[in-house]
This record gives structure tokens, C-alpha cells and sequence, in this order.
């Protein structure tokens, strides 16, 4: 917080000089953190990481898949999902085991338990999206969704280097 020093108080309500061509990129890029900060806050209630939840979705969606899947789906460093299999395998919520089809590879696939907190993070994202989009009406909800998805897709068409899986939600 800038507290009563006037510097800080005019940095932090100025748009950076550096960023004055991408003022909503700037406030993009401000939003996801604090929406990452707010969904973390949520997901420690159920001793998960922020990340974890996409690769249980994606495990709830999918029933068991590969872990080189996973990794390309994710979009994320093969170390990375790596990790967040190992933090959720110790927790009891994911099991990875040979695939029988090829023994080279792993499946991954939710435990009961991990099925089981799909509802709790089900409830983590409806109360997130209710805190975010407090105060919008239903026609703002709608375009604010319409426009992001948009942003998305042109940021797919950037990311077009087959490092990142563009998946544009149904409308």
C-alpha cells in the first residue's frame, strides 16, 4: 500500500511512463495477478496450489491421460506439471501409473479424493466470479466475457507456436 507518502501515492494511481502505449494491457496484466492472488487465497482453504485446480479440471474432464498430454494441454514446463503431480499425488488427490498401451508412459488419473474436491473447487470459482464481477449487470458480465474471449483468441494467434493449447470457451 503507498500509505501517506505522496510518491508512492502518485506511482501507484499513475500508469507507468513505460506502459503508456499498453494501458490495457497494463491493467490486464494487473487483473490476472490479483485474480490469481484472490483464487490462491481460496484454493489454500483446500490445500491446493493455484494451478493445480486446471490440471484436476483437466483430469475431471478427461478421466485418465498421459502425462505428456497433461504437460501439452497445460500449456507448462514439463518440470512444473512434474511437480504439481508430485504435490498432488502426496495429498492423495492424483495417481500416476505405467499405461498399460505403453509402458514408456505415465497416466495420470484423480483418486477418489481428488474427485471428491471437484465440488469444493467448483464453489471456489462461482465465489471468485461472484467477488470479481460484483457490482456488473448481466449485459456488462456478458460483453466483459465476449471481450476476453476475444483478447484471447488474439493472444492465441501470438502464442501460435504450438507451446500453448488455445482453447476458446463456448460462447
Amino acid at each position: 500500500m503507498p500509505g501517506n507518502d505522496p510518491f508512492c501515492t502518485a506511482l501507484a494511481e499513475a500508469l507507468p511512463s513505460a506502459a503508456r502505449g499498453g494501458p490495457v494491457s497494463h491493467a490486464l496484466a494487473r487483473v490476472a495477478r490479483l485474480h490469481r492472488i484472490a483464487a490462491g487465497r481460496r484454493l489454500k482453504e483446500l490445500d491446493l496450489y493455484p494451478g493445480q485446480e486446471f490440471l484436476m479440471m483437466a483430469l475431471w474432464d478427461c478421466g485418465p491421460v498421459r502425462q505428456s498430454v497433461l504437460i501439452q494441454e497445460l500449456g507448462l514446463d514439463p518440470s512444473t506439471v512434474t511437480k504439481m503431480l508430485q504435490r498432488l499425488e502426496h495429498s492423495g488427490h492424483v495417481r500416476r501409473r505405467p499405461d498399460p498401451a505403453d509402458r514408456r508412459a505415465v497416466l495420470v488419473e484423480a483418486t477418489e479424493e481428488g474427485e471428491a474436491l471437484r465440488v469444493r473447487v467448483e464453489g471456489v470459482w462461482s465465489d471468485l466470479e461472484e467477488h470479481s464481477l460484483t457490482g456488473l449487470t448481466s449485459a456488462e458480465r456478458g460483453d466483459l466475457a465476449r471481450l476476453l474471449t476475444r483478447l484471447e483468441e488474439n493472444l492465441c494467434q501470438e502464442a501460435g507456436d504450438g507451446t500453448v493449447t488455445c482453447v476458446t470457451p463456448a460462447s
